[in-house]
């Protein structure tokens, strides 16, 4: 690992001096003028903000992203926020402009779809951090990296952490949703990779005497860990069927911020979390501010993406060969296929409490 970045302030002076001459006193274009300012170089933030689906979750990333870049200080170069829908060619227009009046790196779109049309495009000229992923195995433009919070990745974690103790058998329980499906088949692909077999699976339902059945299950009983690809609700229902005895896992979507009933309901139960929700004493955590958005878990965690976000822009700004950073949403790398993995911490809930049982590795 070439360096962690923890405060970039200092770093950031520098940076700006080298590619433009001087330091530069942070600065924000409104989304609604961004396409009318005067060119000038900067990071460009493209984010759905107009999109009655996805609005919310764009300033939940927009607040992250510019809470980082305050707090990074007068150092921070220009950021201009560049408002889109969910339309793709919106998007693509949108993406355009933002080349054309200087932008040195983009982060966005935030929509897979958003993200998909990009990079099928031939659009990408400068360092692009998308926040999303896309399903095509296709090569991406060589200056477009991805970023973001797929389940999917945790799902690959959870299954080297099972691997990692010899736990080399496993029962999966899912359901018909999109993001159950994608958790489930990104365990497989890893824990097969890796020498482990998934013996069964079960359907979550929320039919009593079908749940009753799973403590009778003969292939439960034999293998090394159950994987609950579930969100915390579904994982609360079918956990009093599973018992104590077996060594239970699961992604983020288990944990929610409902605190102690939630955690005495999935008793035992191993997760993977950003540091953002786990250790307020992470030394990146500390120093950025928070915001409350009530029980909404998913706005948290996107606030904590944009603070990561800013934070690998600056590092593709300054053209940094290995950009690994400890961030608030996990310990992140680049890979050799353009993607910007996590390795999260691993919390147990016990009891009452919520506990970090092991750190990311580094």
């Amino acid at each position: 690992m070439r360096r962690i970045l923890h405060c970039p302030g200092a770093a950031l002076v520098v940076l700006w001096a080298l590619l433009y001459g001087g330091a530069t006193p942070f600065a924000t274009t409104a989304a609604s003028a961004a396409e009318k300012a005067a060119p000038a170089p900067h990071i460009a933030l493209l984010l759905p903000l107009a999109s009655p689906s996805f609005g919310r979750h764009a300033d939940a990333v927009k607040q992250g992203f510019l809470a980082a870049a305050k707090t990074s200080g007068a150092g921070a170069p220009p950021i201009r926020v560049y408002t889109v829908n969910e339309d793709t060619l919106n998007i693509l227009s949108t993406y355009e402009q933002a080349i054309e009046t200087g932008a040195q790196v983009v982060v966005g779109p935030l929509t897979r779809n958003g993200v998909a049309a990009l990079a099928a495009s031939s659009l990408v000229s400068v360092p692009t951090l998308a926040l999303n992923t896309v399903d095509s195995r296709s090569p991406l433009p060589a200056r477009l990296f991805l970023f973001g919070l797929g389940a999917e990745q945790e799902a690959r974690q959870v299954a080297r952490l099972a691997l990692d103790v010899s736990r080399r058998t496993a029962y999966m329980v899912g359901d018909n949703s999109p993001v159950s499906r994608r958790m489930r088949q990104a365990f497989i692909e890893e824990y097969a990779r890796r020498g482990g077999r998934v013996i069964a699976e079960f359907t979550f339902t929320t039919d009593l005497p079908a749940l009753a059945k799973l403590r009778e299950t003969t292939a439960l009983g034999t293998a090394d860990i159950v994987f609950l690809a579930l969100d915390s609700t579904r994982a609360r229902a079918v956990r009093p069927y599973l018992g104590n005895s077996l060594s239970l896992y699961g992604t983020s979507q288990v944990n929610s911020l409902a605190g102690t009933p939630v955690a005495r309901e999935l008793n035992l139960v191993h997760f993977v979390e950003m540091p953002w929700l786990l250790q307020p004493d992470h030394p990146a955590v500390m120093i950025y501010p928070r915001v409350d958005f009530g029980d909404a878990i998913d706005l948290v965690r996107l606030y904590a993406l944009g603070i990561d976000a800013f934070r690998i822009g600056v590092e593709l700004l300054g053209n940094n060969p290995d950009p690994s950073l400890d961030g608030v949403t996990g310990q992140i790398r680049l890979t050799r296929d353009q993607q910007f993995v996590r390795e999260l911490p691993v919390a147990r809930f016990l009891d009452d409490k919520t506990v970090v049982v092991a750190r990311p590795r580094k």
